[in-house]
C-alpha cells in the first residue's frame, strides 16, 4: 500500500475513525487495532510474508522473555546470537543468497572453470532491511539490560510492525517506540497539526520533487554517455540525488506525520542533510536511524574511535562497507559505503567530523557566507558523485559516467532532447522551492514548525499552495526507492 495512492488515503481515513472514535478508551482494543491495521497495510503488497514478519516477531519476543530470567551471561549471550542468527539468516536469504551465487559463479569463470550453480526466483519482501534491524536493536538493547523485555505480545508485535513507518523506516528503538505503545495515548491537536503539515510536504516532496525528476534521471542513465556533454550528466547525477531525497525524506516524513496523527513520536530521520559542510555533518542529517544504529550496535562494540589509529580506520570501513551492503545486494553499493569511507577519513583524523552544526551556520560577513557556501557545494558535490555509483546497473557504468562528465563538453549548456527541457526547467524550479523552504526553516526539527503559531489563515495559505503545487504538478508516480531495500 502506497502512502501517495487512494487507497492509502482511505485505508488512513477509516483506521483514524477507529482510533479516536470507536478503541480510544481502551489501550489493550487500540493496540489490537494498530497491531491489524499493520498486518493489512503489509499485507496489501503480499500477504505471504505476513508469516516472515510474524515469524520474526515471535523469536525475538521469545528471546526477550528468555533473557529476562536468564542470570548466565553466556547463555544471554546464546539467546542473542539465536535472534541474530535468525534475522541476519533470513535478510541474508531473501537479499543476498542470489549475489553470492552470481558472484561465486563469476569468480570461477574467471579463475577458468565454471562452476554454473543455479540462483532461486526468490522475491525480496518489502522492508525486511527496516524491520528487521527494528526488531534486532530489541535483543542487543534487552541483552544489555538497557531495556526490560516487554510480557505483552500484541505489544511488541505492534512494535515491530507498527505500519507507518514498517516498509521504509525510520528505523525505530524499542526504547522510543515501544513504552508509547504500552501507555495510554491522548488526541492531541498541535501534534495533530504537525503530523498534517508534515505528511503534506513529506507528499510534495514525493509526487512534485522526486517523481518529476525521476523519468529525467531515467532517460538520462539510460542513454549513450559518449553522446551525451558532460554538463547533461552532471544534471542527472544531481537531479538523482534530489530524486532519492525527495524519495526517501518525504517516505519519513510522511511516516512520522501519519504516527502523530495517532499520538506517537518518531526519531527525525533527515535534518536537511544537503546542507551539510562535511561528510561527518552529512552522515549525522542523513538517515539518522540507520547510521545511528550502526553506530551503537556495530561501530561501538568494535572499539570505534577508542582504539588505535589502524583499528580506528578498520572500523570506519567497516561501517560503511556494511552501511553500503545494507542497501542492497550489487558490488556498486559496496564501492558506495568505499567511497563515502575515504571521503569521511580526513575530517575524522582531524577531529572535525563533530565540529560542524546546522545553528552555528555563520552568515554575519561575507567571508563566512563565502567559506560557508563552497563548504556546503563541495560536500554536496562529492555526495552526487557517490550517488552515481548508487544509481549504476554496474561499477563499470558507473565510471564512465564519471569519466564523461570531466570531458571538455563539462561547461556545454545542458540541453535534453524534445520537450524534456520545459521539463527540467520545471523541475529545477520546484527544487529550488524546496532548497529555499528547508534551509529557512533549517533551525527547526520539522520545516512547518513555527507554522503552528501563525494565524490560521497563514497556515492555510501555505498549505493550500502545496496541494495547488502537487495538483498542477505531480509527476509520474513512482515506487519509492527504498521499497528495494
Amino acid at each position: 500500500m502506497l502512502f501517495n495512492s487512494f487507497i492509502f488515503l482511505y485505508f488512513l481515513f477509516g483506521f483514524y475513525f477507529l482510533y479516536w472514535f470507536v478503541t480510544n478508551r481502551n489501550l489493550k482494543v487500540q493496540n489490537v487495532l494498530i497491531l491489524i491495521a499493520s498486518y493489512i497495510f503489509y499485507g496489501w503488497w503480499d500477504w505471504r510474508f505476513l508469516t516472515l514478519i510474524l515469524f520474526s516477531t515471535l523469536v525475538d519476543y521469545a528471546v526477550g522473555l528468555k533473557m529476562l530470567n536468564a542470570d548466565k551471561k553466556s547463555y544471554r549471550k546464546l539467546l542473542l546470537w539465536i535472534s541474530l542468527s535468525v534475522n541476519l539468516g533470513l535478510l541474508g536469504f531473501f537479499k543476498y543468497f542470489n549475489f553470492f551465487i552470481e558472484s561465486f559463479n563469476e569468480l570461477t569463470l574467471s579463475l577458468g572453470f565454471n562452476a554454473s550453480l543455479h540462483t532461486l526466483q526468490i522475491i525480496l519482501p518489502v522492508g525486511i532491511s527496516f524491520y528487521t534491524f527494528q526488531t534486532l536493536s530489541y535483543s542487543f538493547d534487552v541483552y544489555k539490560k538497557k531495556l526490560t523485555p516487554t510480557k505483552n505480545f500484541i505489544n511488541f508485535a505492534a512494535f515491530v510492525s507498527f505500519f507507518p513507518q514498517l516498509v521504509a523506516g525510520p528505523i525505530e528503538r524499542a526504547s522510543n517506540l515501544l513504552p508509547q505503545i504500552q501507555q495510554k495515548r491522548k488526541f492531541s491537536y498541535t501534534l495533530s497539526m504537525q503530523g498534517f503539515y508534515q505528511i503534506a510536504w513529506g507528499l510534495f516532496k514525493k509526487v512534485v520533487i522526486a517523481d518529476n525528476c525521476a523519468p529525467l534521471v531515467n532517460e538520462i542513465f539510460a542513454s549513450d554517455y559518449s553522446m551525451m556533454s558532460g554538463s547533461l550528466l552532471l544534471v542527472g547525477a544531481i537531479l538523482f540525488a534530489f530524486q532519492i531525497y525527495g524519495d526517501f525524506s518525504g517516505y519519513s516524513d510522511i511516516a512520522i506525520g501519519v504516527s502523530k496523527l495517532f499520538g506517537f513520536q518518531l526519531m527525525t530521520n533527515f535534518k536537511f542533510p544537503y546542507f551539510s559542510r562535511n561528510i561527518g555533518e552529512f552522515w549525522r542529517k542523513w538517515h539518522i536511524s540507520l547510521s545511528t544504529w550502526f553506530r551503537d550496535y556495530l561501530y561501538i562494540p568494535l572499539g570505534g574511535s577508542k582504539v588505535n589509529k589502524w583499528l580506528s580506520i578498520r572500523n570506519v570501513f567497516v561501517i560503511f562497507l556494511v552501511s553500503g551492503f545494507w542497501h542492497g545486494a550489487n558490488w556498486t553499493f559496496l564501492v558506495w559505503g568505499a567511497f563515502h569511507a575515504l571521503l569521511f577519513l580526513p575530517s575524522f583524523f582531524m577531529g572535525n567530523n563533530k565540529k560542524y552544526h546546522l545553528k552555528d551556520v555563520n552568515l554575519t560577513s561575507i567571508k563566512e557566507t563565502t567559506i560557508n557556501g563552497l563548504l556546503i557545494l563541495r560536500t554536496f558535490l562529492l555526495v552526487t558523485i557517490g550517488w552515481i555509483f548508487f544509481r549504476a546497473d554496474n561499477i563499470s557504468q558507473a565510471f564512465i559516467y564519471i569519466k564523461n562528465i570531466f570531458s571538455t563538453t563539462l561547461l556545454k549548456l545542458p540541453m535534453l532532447r524534445g520537450d524534456k527541457n520545459t521539463d527540467l526547467i520545471l523541475t529545477v524550479l520546484f527544487i529550488s522551492i524546496l532548497l529555499m523552504v528547508e534551509w529557512k526553516n533549517r533551525n527547526n526539527e520539522f520545516v512547518f514548525e513555527n507554522l503552528l503559531y501563525k494565524s490560521i489563515w497563514k497556515q492555510f495559505s501555505v498549505i493550500g499552495f502545496i496541494v495547488l503545487l502537487m495538483y498542477y504538478f505531480t509527476g509520474t508516480a513512482q515506487d519509492f526507492i527504498y521499497f528495494q531495500f
